[in-house]
């Protein structure tokens, strides 16, 4: 069983890790070792989760990256579901 709309992970991130912990974007992105923009944009859900970024997170706040990276797949999956009707390709049937 799928979920039909699962959320964004960087909202997740931004409302169960760095809220909580009282971050500033700067200071979050600080700890994790990257551009406060790279980090706004995930956490704003403009950008998809990267492993990297996901292992940077375990890392410097405990979420596992395992989960982080099965909730980006379950987003994009749900989002190539919306646009189906919009890819036109038959099935292929031998000769």
């Amino acid at each position: 069983m799928s979920m039909k709309h699962p959320p964004h992970p960087g909202g997740l991130i931004r409302r169960e890790v760095i809220e909580p912990l009282g971050l500033t974007v700067s200071a979050a992105a600080s700890a994790l070792g990257v551009t406060r923009q790279a980090l706004s944009l995930l956490l704003n859900e403009r950008t998809d989760l990267s492993s990297e970024m996901a292992l940077r997170i375990e890392k410097a706040f405990g979420p596992k990256m395992d989960h982080l990276m099965r909730m980006q797949l379950a987003f994009d999956l749900a989002r190539q579901r919306k646009r189906e009707a919009a890819i036109k390709v038959r099935r292929y049937e031998p000769a």
